[in-house]
């Protein structure tokens, strides 16, 4: 009675304290790499960057797949290693590979290539969208980045942060070919010489017999009115600017992407879950932190949450317990309607509840998530366990019908 009573109690705990997810958690090493060449074409892009860094990928053992993608811009690589791989030593080699490739990629790139590590299995708990009435999109990005993602990347459980719609500020500089050709100037002579004037490098040290001072002065330019400034070339005894062969603004990164919240443009932040967490426990958390959040933005900055994805996963996992104790409820009438003996429909009775309250103690134990594949098994180990059980206990109670000692 104690052993039941303790395994009670262990099943009831575990069930309480198992994490909640759609599928079964699983660590699959994903690598993705990312790189950045503004103004490239889809073509441009596969063949100056995409395909020297796939060389270099291709290389590395324990690989399963790698996809890639290039679009006006921007390369996209997505590198999934065996499952016996660990995930940080995949990190290491692809970093290794991503150095090699360097002296093959543009020597404009605005930033080497960047990579992170992803599991496909992370769950998506929830997606918030920022938007302002009033500050440029720029500045909610801003907002976004340095203060907002920071504070929910600190709630326990949660992942890692995939952003849409971000448009970081940039200058850019629309150039009219004629006035350039007019000039005998190129569009490489106008690159080169923004390249010579927003430049951060070291300048050196000013040394004496005591001490040593470091120069440390930055020459990059911060606005359209300092790019607007550099001058091109002299022509009839006249300095010629950029802005006097055509545009310069303070814009956006890329202009070609965006996303909405209603009427205003938004930067939308979804929100993934850390491997091991519960997903219930996690979204309670995230949802007590929004109102902190809130408070900590200026009054014309807006959070709003755009979906809780987590809701299916709660709803389908109910459904599946549902169907679960449905199903215990069954097997048990179905023993006492064609058995008619109440002392033997008790045996299904309580061992199935205590079989299955078992098998929770032993899932927390190993780790496992309690999830549609898992609760759809035990669903299905009910009617596995009990058929046998049932030819037992017919052929048990025959031989009492037919008067043999029940001991015996």
């Amino acid at each position: 009675m104690l052993l039941t009573l303790g395994l009670l109690y262990l099943g009831i705990a575990s069930y309480i304290r198992l994490p909640i997810a759609g599928v079964p958690q699983a660590d699959i090493p994903t690598i993705s790499i990312s790189t950045d060449l503004p103004g490239a074409s889809a073509e441009t892009v596969a063949s100056t960057v995409t395909s020297p860094l796939e060389r270099a990928l291709a290389i590395l053992p324990g690989i399963e797949s790698m996809t890639s993608t290039s679009s006006l811009g921007t390369s996209s690589i997505a590198v999934q290693f065996d499952l016996e791989r660990s995930v940080d030593a995949a990190a290491l080699d692809v970093q290794t590979a991503i150095d090699s490739a360097l002296g093959d990629l543009p020597k404009d790139l605005p930033h080497p290539p960047i990579f992170e590590k992803k599991n496909p299995a992370d769950a998506l708990l929830m997606t918030i969208g920022v938007y302002s009435d009033t500050l440029p999109i720029a500045a909610v990005d801003d907002y976004t980045e340095n203060l907002l993602a920071p504070e929910i990347g600190q709630v326990k459980g949660v992942g890692f942060i995939d952003y849409h719609g971000r448009q970081k500020p940039a200058v850019r500089i629309q150039v009219d070919p004629g006035k350039l050709s007019a000039l005998g100037l190129t569009l490489e002579d106008v690159r080169q010489r923004i390249s010579q004037f927003n430049v951060n490098a070291p300048k050196g040290t000013l040394d004496s017999a005591s001490q040593s001072i470091v120069l440390d002065t930055d020459d990059q330019l911060r606005d359209a009115a300092q790019f607007g400034s550099i001058v091109l070339a002299s022509h009839n005894g006249a300095m010629v600017r950029i802005r006097d062969v055509g545009k310069v603004i303070n814009g956006v990164e890329d202009v070609k992407q965006s996303a909405w919240v209603g009427q205003h443009r938004a930067v939308l932040l979804d929100v993934h879950k850390e491997i091991g967490y519960n997903v219930n426990e996690t979204v309670s958390k995230l949802r007590a932190a929004l109102p902190m959040l809130v408070r900590q933005l200026p009054a014309s900055v807006h959070l709003v949450l755009l979906g809780d994805r987590t809701q299916t996963i709660r709803n389908s996992v109910k459904d599946i317990g549902f169907t679960l104790l449905l199903s215990c409820i069954l097997v048990v009438l179905v023993v006492y309607v064609y058995l008619r003996n109440v002392r033997t429909t008790l045996i299904p009775a309580i061992a199935i509840p205590l079989s299955l309250f078992g098998t929770l103690a032993a899932m927390y134990l190993f780790g496992f998530t309690l999830d549609n594949v898992s609760l759809m098994a035990l669903t299905l180990s009910v009617g596995f366990v009990v058929d046998d059980a049932i030819v037992m206990l017919e052929n048990i109670l025959r031989h009492v019908e037919n008067g043999e000692d029940p001991r015996a």
